[in-house]
C-alpha cells in the first residue's frame, strides 16, 4: 500500500471540498444569511486539513494500483461528508453532527433521505449546498477532481472504477483526464438545459438550479415542504423526463455526440430500462385511475414516480404511501433495480439484472441439454466466466448487505415495512421509503445509532460495497502493492 499517495490525494481532494465551498458560501451572501460564517469557517477547516495532508505525504513514488484506488475513494467520501457536515452545525440549523453527517451523506451520495422536519425553515445557502452535494456526488466527486487537476498517475483509472457505479468502467477515450472532461462536459450540458426548460417553465431561478441539480445528481433533496406536488404539469414532466435521462449510460451520450447513433440505440440495457420504465407506468398508471380520476393525472404522477425510483432520485409529485399496494409493490421493485451502469443512479443496475437473468437462462438450457454449452452475451460481446461470476458474486454480497443492515435496524421500534424500505431506500441511493419513512415524512424518528448504521449503508451502495469492506480489510494496508 503506498500509503502516502493515498493520504496525498485525500488531501488534494478535501482542498477541493473546500474551494467548491465557496458556491454556498456566495449564495449566502447574496442573500445576506449568517449561514455566510458557517460555511467560512468550514473553508478554512478544508484548507488546514488539505493542505497539512498534501504538504506532509509528498512523495516521488505517485503509484496507484487497485487497492490503492479503493482506498481512496472510500477515505475521500468519508471525509467529505464529515467536514461537508460542518455548515450545517456551525450555522446551527442542524445542531446534531449525528444528524448533520447523514444528511451530508444524504448528499453526496444522491440518496436524499433527509432528518429535517422543516426544511422550508432552512437558509437558502444550506440548502444550495445540499442539492449541490447532489450535483457533485452524482458523477463522483473524485472524477471531477481528475476532470480539472493534474493526474498523479497513469494507472488513476482505478479511482475512476473505484467511484463510478455500475459492473463495468473503461475509458472513452486513451487519456483517463480527458474521460473524467468529458463526462463532465455531458453533465454540465443536460443540467444547464434542465435549467433551461424550468426557466422557461415558470420557475424562479434559484427553484430551477436547485431542482436541477438534484436530478442531475439523481438526488432528490427538496426546498418545498409538499415536495414537487404542488409545481405544475409542464414542470413535473420536464423533472421527469430529465430524471430518466440522467440514469442513461453516460456512454450513450458520448456515442451520440462522436454520430455513432446506431451503436448508441444498440444498446441492450438501454431498451431494457426503457422497457422496464414502460410496464412500471403502465400498471401504476391502471392501478392509481381510480383515486385521479383521469388520465392525464394518473400518467404523469405514474411516470414521474417511477423515473424518480428507477433513477434513484427520490422526488415526490403525490404521497405514493396512499397508493394501493400494487402500484407500491413495483415501486418497491424498482428500488433494487435501479437505472442504467455508468449513469448517476444507484441500485443494483439494470446491466446486472439483464445478466443475472441471462446466466439463469444459461443454466436452465445446459440442465435440460447436458451436452450444450452455453455462452452469454451482452452488448453484443460475449461475456467471459469471471464477468459473470463477478456479477453474481456482487449479487450474492448485495443481499448480505441488506440482510444484515435490515437486521441491526429492525432493533428500532418501526413496522416491517418501515425498516426494511428504510434500508432499502439508503442502501439504494433512493432517499423515501415507505410508511414512517414515505415521501412525506422522513427519517428523524431513527435512533443516532440507527442514523450512522444507515449513513454506511448509503456509502456503501453508492461506492458498491468494495471500496469499504477493502478499507477495513488489514491486507489491504500492508506495505507491498500488487496490482
Amino acid at each position: 500500500m503506498n500509503k502516502k499517495m493515498v493520504f496525498y490525494m485525500l488531501g488534494r481532494i478535501i482542498l477541493l471540498e473546500g474551494v467548491l465551498l465557496v458556491l454556498p458560501a456566495t449564495c449566502s451572501l447574496i442573500y445576506r444569511e449568517e449561514s455566510f460564517w458557517a460555511f467560512l469557517i468550514t473553508i478554512g477547516i478544508a484548507l488546514i486539513c488539505g493542505g497539512t495532508l498534501t504538504l506532509i505525504n509528498r512523495t516521488k513514488n505517485n503509484t496507484i494500483f487497485a487497492k490503492e484506488g479503493f482506498v481512496i475513494v472510500a477515505l475521500a467520501w468519508i471525509s467529505l461528508s464529515a467536514i461537508g457536515a460542518l455548515p450545517f452545525v456551525l450555522g446551527n440549523e442542524i445542531p446534531s453532527f449525528t444528524d448533520a453527517f447523514f444528511e451530508t451523506v444524504s448528499g453526496f451520495t444522491t440518496t436524499g433521505a433527509s432528518i429535517i422536519p422543516d426544511v422550508e425553515a432552512c437558509s437558502k445557502g444550506m440548502l444550495f449546498w445540499r442539492s449541490f452535494t447532489h450535483w457533485v456526488g452524482g458523477m463522483g466527486v473524485l472524477v471531477l477532481f481528475m476532470a480539472i487537476f493534474p493526474t498523479e498517475s497513469g494507472r488513476t483509472i482505478h479511482i475512476m472504477r473505484a467511484e463510478m457505479p455500475g459492473p463495468i468502467i473503461g475509458k472513452l477515450v486513451p487519456k483517463i483526464k480527458s474521460t473524467a472532461k468529458i463526462l463532465y462536459i455531458i453533465y454540465i450540458a443536460l443540467t444547464l438545459t434542465e435549467i433551461a426548460l424550468l426557466l422557461f417553465g415558470g420557475m424562479s431561478f434559484y427553484q430551477s438550479v436547485i431542482y436541477s441539480m438534484g436530478t442531475a445528481g439523481t438526488g432528490g433533496f427538496v426546498i418545498d415542504a409538499n415536495g414537487l406536488a404542488d409545481y405544475t404539469a409542464y414542470q413535473q414532466w420536464v423533472i421527469t423526463i430529465f430524471m430518466l435521462i440522467f440514469g442513461v449510460n453516460f456512454n450513450i451520450y458520448y456515442l451520440i455526440l462522436m454520430r455513432k447513433i446506431r451503436s448508441a440505440f444498440k444498446s441492450e440495457e438501454l431498451w431494457s430500462y426503457i422497457l422496464i420504465v414502460a410496464v412500471a407506468v403502465a400498471i401504476i398508471t391502471g392501478n392509481i385511475y381510480s383515486i385521479y380520476g383521469n388520465l392525464s393525472d394518473s400518467l404523469r404522477n405514474s411516470a414521474f414516480q417511477v423515473a424518480s425510483i428507477i433513477s434513484t432520485t427520490g422526488y415526490a409529485s403525490a404521497d405514493f404511501n396512499l397508493w394501493p399496494n400494487t402500484s407500491k409493490a413495483v415501486l418497491l421493485l424498482l428500488m433494487f433495480i435501479g437505472a442504467c451502469a455508468g449513469s448517476t443512479a444507484g441500485g443494483f443496475k439494470v446491466s446486472r439484472v439483464v445478466i443475472v437473468f441471462k446466466s439463469i437462462k444459461a443454466k436452465l438450457r445446459e440442465m435440460l441439454h447436458t451436452r450444450s454449452v452455453s455462452s452469454i452475451s451482452f452488448e453484443g460481446k460475449t461475456l467471459d466466466n469471471g464477468t459473470i461470476s463477478h456479477v453474481l458474486s456482487y449479487l450474492a454480497i448485495y443481499c448480505f448487505c441488506i440482510a444484515i443492515i435490515f437486521i441491526v435496524i429492525s432493533l428500532e421500534p418501526f413496522s416491517l415495512e418501515t425498516n426494511i424500505s428504510a434500508v432499502v431506500a439508503c442502501f439504494n441511493n433512493i432517499g423515501p421509503g415507505l410508511d414512517k419513512v414515505g415521501p412525506m415524512s422522513n427519517f428523524s424518528a431513527y435512533s443516532d445509532f440507527s442514523k450512522y448504521v444507515l449513513s454506511f449503508a448509503m456509502l456503501l451502495g453508492r461506492l458498491e460495497i468494495y471500496p469499504l469492506i477493502l478499507l477495513f480489510s488489514p491486507s489491504v494496508w500492508k506495505s507491498r502493492s500488487v496490482k
